[in-house]
């Protein structure tokens, strides 16, 4: 079976290289791509086409909100998946499902978390 492949867009370094190693070590995963806002998420999804996206809310630039609409007016079948930290924008996350994300995470990662919200998709 192939790896999905996943573009992950946080603005936090530590976050992006905590879930590149959770879904490196699954063996069920590739990175393909990692943005620091909004606009580079947006650039990276057309080039990279993903199956997956790990999108946080809280971003420079283009906020998560804005990039979820962007992507899924771009690709009505785009897996994106919210980082959130937990109970900190709750009206955001449910903005975010409201506009087409599949499912949350919250922050800090439990990566038996990670996983199977990823591998539910």
């Amino acid at each position: 079976m192939s790896k999905k492949k996943v573009l992950l867009v946080d603005d936090s370094a530590i976050i992006a290289k905590q879930l590149q190693e959770i879904l490196d070590g699954s063996g069920d995963f590739e990175v393909v791509g990692q943005a620091k806002n909004g606009r580079e998420g947006l650039e990276l999804f057309s080039s990279l086409k993903p199956d997956i996206v790990c999108m946080d809310l809280v971003m420079p630039e283009l906020d998560g909100l804005q990039t979820i609409r962007s992507i899924m007016s771009l690709d009505k079948s785009a897996n994106i998946v919210v980082i959130s930290a937990a109970g900190g924008v709750g009206d955001q996350v449910m903005e975010a499902l409201n506009f087409g994300a599949k499912n949350v995470i919250t922050k800090p990662f439990q990566p038996e978390r990670v996983l199977e919200v990823l591998k539910g998709i």
